[in-house]
C-alpha cells in the first residue's frame, strides 16, 4: 500500500494552492483529518484512495474541481449519496469530487414541482416534498444519492402510477468534462436533456435536478405480505398474471430470502425461508384494499402488514437491508416474465444462501412506465416484465467475499437464458459489451451524444458510454 506522502506528491502545489484560492468547499489530502472518512462509500468492500478530495460547497466549486482535474489530467470520480454497488464515486490516484455538502431544496407547491442540489439524499427530499403533501417517483433506500439514481432512469414505489423518475425530470444544471455550466431542459438542450434520462453521468456533473411532483401521502396503503417458501410458487404464479391488470396505483416489490428478526414475526419465524411482496398503494386506501384483495385470498400468510402508513415510513422501510459499510455484490436482470423455470431458480436459490442478509430482489414494472416510448428517453426497454437482482450482503467480519459473490454468480448465470438485458442502475462488474447492452437500441445515440460532450472519456466511471477514439480506457468503469 501507499504512504498517505506518495499519494500527495501526485499533486501539483502551485496549482494545488491556486485552486484553494477559488475553492469554497473542503479540498482533502491523505494526510488530513476527514479524509479517511470523506473517502468511504456504502458499499464498504470499496476501499480505494483518492489523490485528493474535493469536496465541494457549490456550483462553482465543481467547475473549479474539473477544471484543475482536466488541467492535472486527473482521474475523475463523482460522489452523490456514493450508492454505487461498483463503487463509482470513489477512485485510486485521482480526485473524487464530492457533492455530499450541496445540500438545497426547494419546493414549490403551486407548480408541483421541486430543484434540489446533486449531493441531496433522497430521505432529504422526500420530507421537503412530504411538507407540501407531495412526491415523486424516488429510491426506495432512503440514503441513496438523488442525482445517480434519477440519471440511471428511477425505479421506485410510485414508478406503475407516475412513471421513472426521469420521466418527472423538467431539468438538470450541468457541468461538463470542458467545465462548462450549462441548463439542461426540453427546450434549451434537447438532445442532451434526452441522454441525461437514462444515460448516467457519461456526459457531466448534475449540480441540480428539477422534478414534476405528484400529489402523494401523507399516508398511503403500503407494508409487507409474507408467506413461507413451500407457498412461493403459488404466489409467484399468481402475480405474474395479476399484474398485467393490477391497477397503476399499486407498486409491487418482490423479495425471496431468509426471513429477518422483525417485530411482526415470531422468534421460530426467524430465519425461514420465505417469499415477501411489498406493496404500496399511492391512490384513494379504500380502492386500495379492494386492488389488493385478491393477494390475501390466497390464503393465511406468515404476516400480513398492509395498512395505512406515512409514505415517508414506506420510503425508509427497508433501510436495513441496506446499511452503509456492509459488503455487497448483486448482478442483474430484467425478465419479460416470471416462467415456471424462472421461479424455480428463485426458490431453490433461497436455499443455498451464504449468508443471512443475501437475497432475490425484484419490482414489477408496467402501468405509466412501459406506457412511455422506448425511445423517449435513454432508458433502455419498458415493455411489462420484472426487474430482478441476486443481492449478497454480509458484513465485513465475516469474509469469505468469494463464497457469496458465487452465489450471486451462480443465479446469475442460471435466469441468463432467460433475460431480456439490464437496468444500467443495477450494474455491477459487466463487460464493456454487456453494459452496452443495457441501453440497447439508445446506445447509438448515446454514443453521438458522448462524442459530443465528453470525446476524452473523462466522465467514465459510471455505467460508461465510451466515445468513438476516446483518449481513456473504454467501456465500464468499476468492477468489486
Amino acid at each position: 500500500m501507499r504512504k498517505k506522502e506518495e499519494y500527495v506528491m501526485q499533486i501539483n502545489q502551485q496549482a494545488f494552492a491556486q485552486l484553494r484560492s477559488q475553492f469554497r468547499g473542503a479540498l482533502l489530502l491523505p494526510t488530513q483529518e476527514g479524509y479517511e472518512e470523506a473517502r468511504r462509500v456504502w458499499n464498504g468492500i470499496i476501499d480505494r484512495r483518492p489523490a485528493l478530495i474535493a469536496r465541494c460547497a457549490g456550483k462553482d466549486d465543481v467547475v473549479e474541481a474539473v477544471r484543475f482535474a482536466r488541467n492535472q489530467d486527473l482521474l475523475i470520480s463523482v460522489k452523490g449519496g456514493g450508492h454505487a454497488v461498483a463503487g463509482h464515486a470513489v477512485c485510486d490516484d485521482g480526485i473524487m469530487i464530492d457533492l455530499s455538502l450541496m445540500k438545497t431544496v426547494s419546493v414549490d407547491g403551486q407548480t408541483h414541482s421541486a430543484r434540489a442540489a446533486g449531493g441531496l439524499l433522497w430521505s432529504e427530499f422526500d420530507k421537503a416534498t412530504q411538507d407540501h403533501g407531495l412526491a415523486t417517483t424516488g429510491g426506495i433506500i432512503s440514503h441513496t444519492g438523488i442525482a445517480g439514481l434519477t440519471l440511471g432512469g428511477g425505479l421506485g414505489h410510485l414508478m406503475r402510477k407516475h412513471g421513472l423518475t426521469v420521466d418527472n425530470l423538467l431539468s438538470v444544471d450541468l457541468v461538463t468534462a470542458d467545465a462548462q455550466r450549462v441548463h439542461v431542459d426540453a427546450d434549451t438542450e434537447p438532445e442532451l436533456f434526452w441522454g441525461l434520462r437514462g444515460g448516467g453521468g457519461n456526459f457531466g456533473i448534475a449540480t441540480s435536478l428539477e422534478y414534476r411532483l405528484h400529489p402523494v401521502g401523507p399516508l398511503v396503503l403500503g407494508g409487507p405480505i409474507v408467506w413461507p417458501i413451500s407457498r412461493g410458487a403459488e404466489v409467484l404464479r399468481f402475480l405474474r398474471d395479476f399484474v398485467h391488470e393490477a391497477p397503476d396505483e399499486l407498486g409491487i416489490t418482490i423479495a425471496a430470502r431468509l426471513a429477518p428478526p422483525l417485530p411482526f414475526l415470531s422468534a421460530e419465524q426467524y430465519g425461514m425461508p420465505v417469499l415477501i411482496l411489498l406493496l404500496v398503494w399511492a391512490g384513494d386506501l379504500e380502492n386500495g384494499q379492494q386492488a389488493i384483495e385478491p393477494l390475501r385470498r390466497l390464503g393465511p400468510p406468515l404476516a400480513d402488514m398492509v395498512g395505512p402508513s406515512p409514505y415517508l415510513a414506506i420510503q425508509s422501510m427497508l433501510d436495513n437491508d441496506a446499511q452503509p459499510g456492509m459488503h455487497y455484490y448483486w448482478k442483474a436482470h430484467r425478465l419479460p416474465d416470471l416462467n415456471d423455470d424462472v421461479i424455480d431458480i428463485i426458490l431453490s436459490g433461497v436455499h443455498t444462501l451464504t449468508s443471512t442478509r443475501s437475497h432475490f430482489s425484484g419490482w414489477a414494472v408496467g402501468g405509466a412506465v412501459s406506457r412511455v416510448a422506448s425511445g423517449a428517453t435513454a432508458v433502455g426497454e419498458r415493455e411489462m416484465g420484472f426487474e430482478l437482482s441476486m443481492i449478497a450482503a454480509w458484513p465485513a467480519s465475516a469474509g469469505q467475499a468469494d463464497r457469496h459473490r458465487a452465489w450471486v454468480r451462480e443465479q446469475w448465470q442460471k435466469l441468463r437464458p432467460y433475460s431480456a438485458g439490464v437496468y444500467a442502475n443495477f450494474l455491477s462488474d459487466e463487460t464493456a459489451q454487456e453494459v452496452q447492452a443495457a441501453f440497447g437500441t439508445q446506445l447509438a445515440r448515446l454514443t453521438a451524444l458522448k462524442n459530443h460532450y465528453d470525446p476524452t472519456n473523462v466522465f467514465r466511471l459510471n455505467a460508461n458510454v465510451p466515445p468513438r477514439n476516446a483518449g481513456g480506457p473504454p467501456g465500464y468503469g468499476g468492477g468489486v
